[in-house]
């Protein structure tokens, strides 16, 4: 069924130009949606993915290990297409408070989405429902340091607000008012809380995504809090154990069409169109992410084998592997920290990696050194090359 704009067009003012801003109807569709066997394939393909991609989190010795650096490398594709050029690198030394290759305040961005997420999921692991306090909450952890602490962290925009354009008079699109946030915001809550109907939750978040980046409740960080609604609710309804899923890269690679997309569903109600993108994603990202968290499994059992044939240092060149696996840019001293071994028996350790292949030292300095895990790195940095 052929549907038009999916919601009402407004007058609003914003510097003194009036402008129609777009406040979106309430989900789910009116019409509802009619999943053709198309749409309806992708669906079920993408269930397969997570179904594997939930699976595969069973099998890992350790999942907190692969999910350390995954949400990482989450924080940097998502930051990525907000304009920053901090690569996994370059938040990595950060964390070790080492300079970054990047201007301070893009890592820092990418530093505050690694900590948003983080409360998130620990919040949802509580118990606590999905909702704006809990948006509000993630979304002032994101905007708590550097750029965007003058941006009302926390807290949903007061003023009128456009995307794109030099101005608001030439904006690709203008989002509610700001005295319709509050109530948009309400309305996607409920959706969340399947009122009026419960909706599948594949389904849901595709269409909270859109409704999110639609109504822009934000000043600033709405497109990385919307992104970021993705795995949070795939936890919460229980599609995930872990939080594995993330579509930063899959946006990333198809930026055009992605915010075609978005646009689609505003002016023409193309919903099918845009969960069939959005499900695509799901599949190809789930699929991803089961064959990186195997490759980083072979690679670190291979490894292990050629360690244990180390002779006498193998013992605590083993722990300090194991260190590396979850934090793979590392210095002596915090990895006498978190192995319990001294200082001497790490760097003998490190000097074995390094002969091995497996480890290689990377700022040319004989004091502070710091040591990158290479092979499991290159494997993690896929994709996340500056845009």
């Amino acid at each position: 069924m052929k549907r038009a704009i999916t919601g009402q067009y407004v007058v609003s003012t914003v510097t003194g130009e009036v402008v129609k801003a777009f406040v979106p109807d309430p989900l789910p569709p009116t019409p509802p949606m009619e999943p053709g066997h198309d749409l309806a394939d992708r669906l079920d393909r993408a269930h397969i993915a997570l179904g594997r991609l939930d699976g595969a989190s069973g099998v890992l010795p350790d999942t907190q290990l692969f999910l350390y650096a995954y949400v990482r490398k989450e924080a940097v594709l998502s930051s990525q297409i907000e304009g920053t050029q901090s690569s996994l690198s370059d938040l990595l030394l950060f964390e070790l408070d080492e300079a970054p290759g990047v201007p301070f305040d893009d890592v820092v961005e990418v530093s505050n989405y690694v900590a948003a997420l983080e409360h998130g999921l620990a919040r949802i692991r509580e118990g606590f429902p999905i909702s704006n306090r809990l948006i509000r909450e993630v979304h002032a952890i994101l905007l708590s340091r550097g750029r965007g602490q003058s941006k009302s962290p926390g807290e949903f925009r007061r003023s009128q607000t456009w995307i794109g354009g030099t101005r608001p008079g030439n904006a690709h699109f203008v989002p509610p008012p700001p005295e319709r946030v509050e109530e948009t915001m309400a309305d996607l809550e409920r959706f969340l809380h399947d009122q009026p109907v419960r909706t599948p939750t594949l389904i849901k978040a595709a269409l909270a995504h859109v409704q999110f980046e639609t109504i822009h409740p934000f000043l600033d960080g709405n497109g990385r809090v919307g992104r970021l609604l993705i795995p949070m609710l795939l936890c919460t309804e229980k599609v995930l154990r872990e939080p594995l899923l993330y579509l930063s890269l899959y946006f990333k690679q198809n930026r055009a069409q992605y915010y075609e997309m978005l646009n689609r569903v505003r002016t023409d109600g193309e919903w099918e169109e845009w969960v069939t993108f959005f499900a695509t994603g799901v599949e190809e990202t789930a699929n991803t992410a089961v064959t990186t968290a195997h490759r980083l499994l072979d690679i670190s059992q291979t490894d292990r084998s050629k360690i244990q044939g180390a002779g006498r240092i193998a013992g605590s060149a083993l722990q300090v592997h194991y260190a590396l696996l979850s934090r793979p840019v590392n210095t002596i001293a915090r990895l006498s920290g978190e192995t319990k071994l001294s200082v001497p028996a790490v760097t003998g350790a490190l000097a074995a990696l390094v002969d091995l292949g497996l480890v290689r030292e990377i700022t040319g300095r004989k004091r502070g050194r710091v040591f990158s895990y290479t092979p499991y790195l290159e494997v993690l940095q896929q994709g996340t090359e500056p845009l």
